[in-house]
């Protein structure tokens, strides 16, 4: 006969939320079907409902409780001395007989299990209203890790009951509408992970801030997981490409960031605390968490659980010190993203520049402004005012309610994962997370604006800023004959935009990843040695430590760069721009002056494909072919296409060409397409011999138009001449297009003026180019246009 009050995980399926929780039903769901796949999930088991509707009748604690919510909601009595008294109630009375037997012997069974006396144990709380895919219920109750024995373990048992009373519980169930006296309360015990020996995190199958649901994304950190649950610890990231995860020759993370990972939750031993928290050796702190395989092994489990549940998942891991294996510890549907709205896009856009204050992680995409109320611990949340933004070091459940009251929150520790960030997405607000200093550098009062608009980085400024917020319904857009892609240099924008109803990318620029990411010219690395620059050779190093080979930081940094743009688009082709910096823009890279002519017109200088077959920069020209390479043949994404700029001659596309080839880009390589930008008159008038040469053109309209007027497009006392629909600009891209198809050769247009002016866009239509690539926030109503041109053709 099965026992009513303790269930073994192998025994449950997802079916028993009502008898065991969502969490400790997902638990048995894993074991039962995913387990055999290989997907390791520790064993345990769990108390029912229905014992804990037996320990409430015979401890005859029930209407003392009803009678104190009652209290509660008539104002009578104060939350906080509620909640207490409720605790109070369930930690004051013994567990009945049977059910006490039931939870022993369980415990006992486990201990045989693992072939020890005293089995180390997690014990955490499912209550039967959390985790379900319209409520989240995450960390509403309290979980008690390295449990052992079973006096500790019915002790622990009773503060997990006493929990569905917390404070927080008892106002998020009011808010919620559900009833206190209906929510039931398991209890999971499973095998802890010796994690406290290796490391642990947090893991979704869909990107936490833009809901892409082609990623997971993970986070890592020393120690025990709850580090980075509560927000203890900025924790690596790690993001993967789910849908290559199937190739076993391909490794598709296209994400790595290492956390400072400053603490980590650790057994503790000879006291009453069964954990403790202490200082990360500098030694760890420098280094990843996970190995390339076992991201890879974890995501191919995100990817596999997601599929079973057929919605995306939030899961915590841990990863055994003694035995080196991973395992899956917890498993819930994702609560935020998957709930959104998908025909809407948001976007928020700041019209003034301001002094930045700090930088962190953004948390949503939103911008906030308003009046800082510092507050750093729990004890003053009393003191916050309503509308104003919070800054402290981290939260947890007892912040909720003042977090539900702020515009925007700011902390100095935690990642995309924790509490702070959790809830801040939940709330709609945006948040800035892992500042490091935040309570140091704000003081209450003070004026700041917080933009999460702005990429995976977020920004505190001084002062309130202006910014803008605007709509773009993405439904009923009309498909067209004529490609509309986008312009992207950020790879965190690609992911912001990714919903666009678009065909690819048609200009995705180098130059950014290596101004903004990776900051140090290629020269430099190559040649660290040499440099004369003490100061910036100084930087370099600092900058680079994690890396033996100093040029594989350039490597790496622009390969997950383009990765990450092409993934956004995947399969769509992602046409990637090598870099195009004038002299003056590479010497202001970090190192670059000893490496950089002095130019008195840099514009017409040397840049573009001149750069990649001369000795002065050929060596940097093979990083970036590395990285190209390293996108397409190690990660997979074969729908990154190259396209050289500024090419002024056909000697100069054939030593290019060539030089592609000697760093394993030959055109046509695995299906490798080599476009050539359109910006230079030679490129029109000798079209046909350039089309034998690549597979299509992509025309830059600025450079295109200031070399066939004669007018530089930076000077603004001739920005009244500068007009890309000028008659003689029209005339060449008509010639062109005549050309290309004489050749049968592609033609895109990825320049400013199809963004800037839709009645050029028509033209372009009109005379039957290919593609047209926009900026993001053109794309619908450009689209739109080119429908109805197209249909009047």
């Amino acid at each position: 006969m099965k026992d009513p009050y303790v269930v073994w995980f192998e025994d449950l399926s997802s079916e028993d939320v009502s008898k065991v929780g969502g969490k400790n039903a997902s638990l048995g769901e894993m074991i039962g079907t995913l387990k055999e796949e290989g997907i390791r999930v520790p064993d345990g088991f769990a108390t029912t409902a229905e014992a804990y509707q037996e320990f409430l009748e015979q401890a005859g604690i029930k209407d003392a409780i009803q009678q104190s919510l009652t209290e509660y909601r008539d104002e009578q009595k104060p939350l906080g001395q509620v909640g207490r008294t409720i605790r109070g109630r369930f930690l004051n009375v013994s567990f009945p007989e049977e059910i006490e037997k039931a939870i022993k012997a369980a415990y006992h069974q486990l201990c045989d299990r693992y072939d020890t006396e005293q089995v180390d144990v997690a014990v955490r709380s499912s209550a039967t209203a959390e985790d379900l895919p319209d409520a989240s219920f995450a960390g509403q109750q309290e979980t008690f890790l390295n449990v052992t024995g079973t006096h500790e373990l019915l002790d622990a048992c009773r503060k997990c009951y006493a929990s569905l009373f917390t404070d927080r519980a008892i106002s998020y169930r009011e808010e919620k509408g559900f009833d206190h006296m209906k929510v039931a309360l398991s209890i999971g015990v499973q095998k802890m992970v010796r994690s406290d020996l290796s490391g642990s995190g947090v893991m979704f199958s869909i990107d936490t801030e833009t809901g892409f649901p082609h990623v997971a994304v993970i986070n890592a950190a020393w120690g025990l997981g709850e580090t980075v649950v509560q927000g203890m610890v900025n924790p690596d990231e790690y993001r993967i490409f789910k849908p290559l995860l199937h190739k076993d020759s391909f490794r598709p993370i296209i994400e790595k960031t290492l956390g400072e990972k400053e603490k980590k939750m650790v057994y503790a031993t000879g006291g009453t605390k069964t954990t403790k928290t202490i200082q990360t050796p500098k030694t760890e702190v420098r280094r990843y968490v996970l190995e390339d395989p076992e991201i890879l092994q974890l995501a191919k489990w995100a990817a596999r659980i997601e599929d079973h549940y057929q919605m995306p998942m939030d899961m915590e891991w841990a990863k055994d010190g003694e035995t080196g294996e991973l395992f899956i510890v917890q498993a819930r549907p994702e609560t935020v993203q998957s709930q959104k709205e998908s025909s809407l896009l948001k976007t928020y856009t700041l019209e003034e520049e301001g002094e930045k204050l700090l930088t962190g992680l953004s948390i949503g995409e939103a911008i906030a402004a308003g009046k800082v109320c510092r507050i750093k611990s729990a004890e003053q949340i009393n003191e916050f005012e309503d509308g104003a933004i919070l800054v402290t070091e981290m939260t947890d459940p007892d912040w909720v309610p003042v977090m539900k009251k702020a515009v925007g929150i700011i902390t100095d520790h935690g990642g995309r994962t924790c509490h702070a960030a959790i809830v801040s997405r939940e709330l709609g607000i945006p948040a800035i997370v892992g500042t490091g200093e935040a309570t140091d550098v704000l003081e209450t009062g003070q004026e700041v604006t917080l933009s999460c608009a702005e990429g995976d980085e977020g920004f505190v400024y001084e002062g309130i800023l202006k910014y803008e917020e605007a709509e773009v319904n993405i439904e009923d857009v009309p498909e067209t004959r004529t490609r509309v892609m986008m312009n992207i240099a950020s790879p965190a924008a690609a992911f912001r935009w990714w919903r666009l109803p678009c065909d690819g990318i048609g200009l995705a620029r180098m130059e950014f990843i290596i101004n903004n990411i990776i900051k140090i010219h290629p020269m430099a690395l190559i040649h660290l040695d040499r440099l004369k620059d003490q100061e910036a050779r100084k930087t370099i190093r600092k900058m680079t430590a994690l890396f033996e080979d100093k040029t594989e930081y350039f490597v790496e940094h622009l390969a997950r760069g383009i990765a990450k743009i092409a993934a956004s688009q995947y399969p769509e082709p992602v046409i990637v721009r090598m870099s195009d910096f004038k002299t003056n823009e590479y010497a202001d890279l970090i190192g670059g002056k000893e490496f950089e002519p002095h130019e008195s017109n840099p514009m017409l200088g040397f840049r573009g494909a001149s750069r990649y077959y001369s000795d002065q920069y050929r060596e940097g020209f093979a990083l970036e072919c590395k990285a190209i390479l390293r996108v397409r043949e190690e990660m997979g994404l074969e729908n990154v296409l190259i396209m050289i700029p500024f090419c002024r001659t056909l000697q100069e596309a054939d030593r290019v060409l060539e030089v592609l080839g000697e760093n394993g880009l030959a055109r046509g390589k695995n299906g490798l397409e080599v476009y050539v930008m359109c910006e230079i008159p030679s490129n029109v008038t000798l079209a046909e011999k350039f089309a034998e040469r690549f597979d299509g053109f992509s025309i830059g309209s600025n450079d295109l138009t200031q070399l066939i007027l004669g007018v530089d497009r930076d000077s603004s006392e001739l920005a009244d001449i500068f007009d890309e629909r000028n008659e003689a600009v029209k005339q060449e891209i008509s010639r062109l297009l005549q050309s290309a198809r004489k050749t049968n050769s592609k033609v895109g247009i990825c320049g400013q003026a199809p963004s800037d002016y839709p009645d050029f866009a028509a033209f372009l239509v009109q005379e039957g180019i290919d593609s047209i690539s926009l900026n993001p926030d053109s794309v619908i109503p450009v689209k739109k246009r080119i429908a109805e041109v197209e249909s009047s053709l």
